[in-house]
């Protein structure tokens, strides 16, 4: 008899499990939103990450409108993708709209020439970004206002400017590439850091208000990624960095990310962390057990500027 009871358990357990397993499955199908013929908006599509996920959207059949600074880097970017095999997916020649991101008295008129392309934007992924390097003491005031108006105001302005047009139609995704350090703060990132904190802060702030409009809102945060992003840094003086940080170097293919990005879109997802295990860690441990955080940012600082120092 107990045996038989044990056997009925157990075959009730693993049903469950299977029964929950497949709801899973068919809720993530329900939610999947395939971007084949969407309108994608992607800044700083020139190089970088960027680029990458205009190669990854355009083979997936979306409709690109590729923004960055560069108008022939942008045409470059566009050649490429045109001359890439067509599978069996069809895919769109982009379009291409250039603007500085960083002006954003600008960023309104380039908005309207965005909608102009297509009509409507179904996802925008604000990608355009810049990073820093640099000891606070040693910063300009005005540095730290050039990398807030890159890395926030300007996706700000861009997304506030095409909000309407999405609030119209009761349909759109808007994407913001953050980084690991809009979760955390580490040592000669202050500018960067606090840009990103920032840009987590407003877009989940939007999330919840464009909620009730049907809207989605994905914030990525990525850890390292081997692009240019740290020679292309700035300093305390404003001045390029021009070094590629070891942990940059070992840090993710951009392709990788592209991917993660295009599957987040998919699936909706609200928030997500492409990073290795030691930057997830830290993010739990600045909130469960801050002080330790803080004792370990304070080491690496020290560590860091014994390495300048040599």
């Amino acid at each position: 008899m107990e045996r038989f009871l044990a056997s009925g358990i157990g075959q009730l357990a693993v049903g469950t499990v299977g029964l929950l397993m497949l709801l899973k499955v068919i809720q993530r199908l329900r939610d999947k939103q395939n971007v084949q013929n969407k309108v994608v908006v992607i800044t700083g599509a020139s190089s970088g990450l960027g680029k990458e996920c205009a190669r990854v959207f355009h083979a997936a059949g979306a409709r690109l409108i590729l923004c960055g600074r560069d108008q022939n880097r942008l045409q470059e970017v566009v050649e490429e993708l045109r001359a890439k095999p067509i599978g069996k997916i069809q895919t769109y020649p982009p379009c291409t709209v250039t603007f500085d991101l960083s002006n954003t008295v600008l960023v309104a008129s380039a908005a309207e020439e965005i909608l102009k392309c297509h009509g409507h934007v179904d996802v925008l992924i604000n990608n355009a970004g810049i990073s820093y390097r640099g000891n606070i003491m040693d910063t300009h005031i005005s540095v730290q206002r050039d990398v807030m108006e890159t890395n926030y105001f300007g996706p700000v302005a861009l997304t506030q400017a095409i909000l309407p047009s999405m609030v119209d139609r009761r349909n759109g995704h808007i994407v913001v590439i953050s980084s690991v350090q809009g979760k955390i703060a580490i040592p000669y990132r202050s500018a960067y850091a606090a840009s990103k904190h920032a840009t987590q802060a407003y877009f989940d702030c939007l999330r919840a208000e464009v909620d009730r409009f049907g809207l989605q809102v994905s914030v990525i945060s990525p850890g390292y990624i081997r692009t240019n992003l740290s020679i292309n840094a700035v300093t305390g003086d404003g001045s390029k960095y021009g070094v590629m940080d070891k942990t940059t170097a070992k840090g993710w293919d951009s392709g990788d990310v592209a991917r993660a990005i295009l599957k987040a879109v998919h699936h909706k997802q609200k928030d997500t962390v492409l990073a290795g295990p030691l930057p997830t860690v830290a993010i739990y441990l600045r909130t469960l057990w801050p002080a330790l955080f803080f004792r370990l940012m304070a080491s690496r600082a020290i560590k860091e500027q014994r390495v300048k120092e040599e």
